[in-house]
């Protein structure tokens, strides 16, 4: 058995609970200082190691631990204050988000009542996820690890207590560098798996109850404030130096813990080093840091769903401010009265409370979720817009398509010939196929209607951010990875069925520019000059490659220039328009379009004559002499910010029909020079 562990208060400990929710704050609210604010989550991970192992070791020293006692005291602390923002978070998301939005919502409510929304937002993080910045529960993911960590680490720590003695340690250490190490492999393979899951975080908290069970030590002045030092060196320096694309946790997420477990072991009391923690004001947003947490994320995407716009400075400091006002009223009213009796005095009342908040989200998650975001809570005219986000081609099914990570049409499907047909649905030998990333999948219904007008049948493939561009480097090295066997499939089974003619279709302003519109799809605005970095050399070289090849074999490729991208989800933008009595006319200006598009469609106007391609342009018909269109004779000519809708495809069919004429015609032998 280890020897006592006395529970005392520090007031440095809440000061550097301080330390922990600021950078969160500040990172949150967009303070570019703080880009690495992130990094505060693991600091409470540490702490609440610590905490946790303290309590219950010093219950064990006593012979008075009790696990139910352990839970109803986690229930006080933890649930009143999170149920309560759950239920504003609610009543929020009712009035200010569109139904897709509110689907969301509803789901990470129910994850986060059942404390497994860590397992939901790395599920969602998906091709067609919406934003992170419109999830206002997106927070919990850090409470749904600790309190999973809570569900298994007391009875393992009881029986270690018991029965390994003075080798808990060591185990606790084992079980450690386990986790690690599995987080280190892990967050170059599947990022999102390691950052959100408890098994690649627990290591984290286990650095705290490490620091728990080791001695105490009695440092001289000197020494206690080197080590306090040093560890909030190790926090701040990464506060400053890390963004969001440091590949996190992993090795990286260690400076933070063994900072904090340096300062936590140091225990310094004295110096300017501890007047810093346990000042009046450390030690006050220390305890109010869980409620300060809890609510400054909703107040952030509220508050951006609401001016739909990234916060300025001035803004942001409101949201600073207000966060804080919102969390003190939290910690007076909610957490203090809860955890210290007068609000459900006895351990039932405070489990049945928490019991009838659980049901309580749960119930309301399902019944939005039954009824597909409530839609009818908005206006007629907003509805009917808003429906085009539903409106997807059919193209998209499992059975023609295959999502980023592969879900869908198979290779061996491909090698096999069984894909969707495209135009008449026929037997024969097709006389075409449509090859292209998810834009090749929005705009096939043109094709489709078009060919099915003229009698031509073809094929349909396609996969979601890969590009009809074999062997190219077109962007990050993962997404290049994942798209080199599946492209391979694709040019053997073309070059099995010699298609007289190949519809090559994708997103090429993303490919030639290595990225998207600046906050396209959330907070898009034009004000803000898109990326035009050259990345088209080996998107040039793939495609003369390609090109050179089919014509070899005789087969006419057609290049399909993009559609303009619009920036904005266009049917919510519609229909927040249409709420606020706002113009509908959403879409950039032209000259915006212009100048985004030009590398892309340079590239593919020179690829083709130089290999005697045709290039298809839809540009004509969405767009005049002054600006683009999101609109066309009543129907939403798209179903989020770059993908047309199934319908605004079909509208568009009149453009394919010069080229398919000339496939009816059976003239392949064309060059680029007639554009249709």
């Amino acid at each position: 058995m280890l020897t006592n562990r006395p529970i005392e208060y520090r007031p440095g400990l809440d000061g550097l609970r301080a330390v922990a929710i600021l950078p969160v704050l500040l990172f949150h609210a967009g303070f570019a200082a703080f880009s690495g604010g992130f990094v505060g989550v693991d600091v409470f991970f540490v702490l609440s190691g610590f905490f946790m192992a303290r309590i219950i070791l010093a219950d064990l020293d006593r012979g008075r631990f009790s696990l139910l006692e352990f839970y109803v005291r986690r229930m006080r602390r933890i649930f009143p204050a999170l149920f309560s923002m759950m239920a504003v978070s609610a009543v929020a998301a009712w009035f200010l988000f569109m139904p897709q939005e509110f689907l969301y919502f509803a789901d990470s409510l129910i994850a986060a009542a059942l404390f497994t929304s860590n397992v939901l937002f790395h599920r969602e993080s998906g091709y067609f996820d919406i934003a992170a910045e419109v999830k206002p529960l997106l927070h919990t993911w850090s409470l749904s690890v600790e309190e999973q960590f809570y569900l298994v680490f007391p009875v393992a720590l009881f029986i270690c207590y018991k029965f390994a003695g003075k080798r808990m340690f060591g185990i606790v250490l084992a079980v450690s560098l386990l986790s690690f190490l599995a987080s280190i492999f892990e967050v170059y393979h599947k990022p999102e798996k390691a950052f959100y899951l408890l098994h690649f975080r627990v290591w984290e908290l286990l650095i705290g109850v490490l620091v728990a069970i080791a001695p105490q030590v009695n440092y001289r002045a000197r020494a206690s404030q080197a080590m306090t030092a040093l560890g909030l060196v190790a926090i701040f320096a990464t506060v400053v130096f890390y963004s969001p694309s440091t590949p996190f946790p992993g090795f990286n997420a260690a400076f933070p813990c063994v900072g904090t477990a340096l300062v936590i072991h140091a225990n310094c009391r004295d110096g300017l080093i501890a007047r810093f923690l346990d000042n009046p004001v450390s030690v006050f947003i220390g305890r109010i840091s869980y409620s300060l947490y809890l609510w400054h994320w909703p107040v952030i995407v509220f508050s951006r769903s609401a001016l739909e716009r990234e916060l300025t400075t001035e803004w942001a400091l409101t949201v600073v401010a207000l966060s804080f006002a919102l969390a003190y009223l939290s910690w007076r009213f909610v957490e203090q009265p809860a955890r210290y009796g007068r609000l459900a005095p006895s351990g039932a009342a405070i489990a049945g409370l928490s019991s009838a908040a659980i049901v309580s989200a749960i119930a309301f998650g399902t019944v939005v979720k039954r009824f597909e975001g409530i839609p009818h809570r908005l206006p007629e005219e907003a509805l009917r817009l808003y429906q085009a986000t539903h409106d997807e081609s059919p193209f998209f099914s499992r059975s023609c398509f295959a999502d980023s990570d592969g879900d869908g049409l198979t290779l061996a499907q491909i090698r096999r010939g069984e894909l969707c047909r495209i135009g008449v649905q026929s037997s024969s030998e097709p006389q075409f196929l449509v090859w292209g990333d998810s834009h090749a999948a929005a705009i096939a219904p043109a094709i489709d209607v078009a060919a099915r007008e003229m009698g031509l049948s073809g094929m349909f493939l396609g996969r979601a951010s890969c590009p009809p561009l074999p062997n190219a480097d077109f962007g990050p090295p993962w997404a290049v990875k994942r798209c080199i066997e599946y492209n391979s499939t694709v040019m053997s089974f073309i070059e099995q069925r010699k298609f007289p003619f190949i519809f090559m279709v994708g997103y090429w302003p993303k490919y030639v520019h290595r990225a998207e519109l600046p906050g396209g799809g959330v907070f898009f605005d034009p004000r803000v000059e898109p990326s035009l970095a050259d990345w088209s050399s080996p998107v040039r070289a793939s495609l003369n490659t390609t090109l050179a090849k089919f014509a070899q074999e005789g087969t006419k490729a057609v290049l399909v220039m993009d559609v303009p991208e619009v920036g904005s989800d266009v049917p919510e933008a519609l229909a927040k328009a249409v709420v606020a009595g706002r113009s509908l006319d959403i879409a950039p200006p032209l000259d915006y379009t212009s100048k985004r598009q030009a590398l892309a469609r340079r590239v593919l106007d020179e690829a083709a004559k130089s290999n005697g391609a045709l290039v298809v342009d839809p540009m004509g018909a969405i767009c005049d002499a002054f600006r683009c269109h999101v609109m066309r004779e009543g129907t939403v000519l798209y179903k989020d910010g770059d993908h047309l809708s199934a319908k605004g495809a079909a509208s568009l069919s009149e453009v394919f029909r010069p080229v398919l004429g000339i496939i009816r015609a059976g003239v392949p032998s064309l060059t680029s020079e007639k554009r249709s």
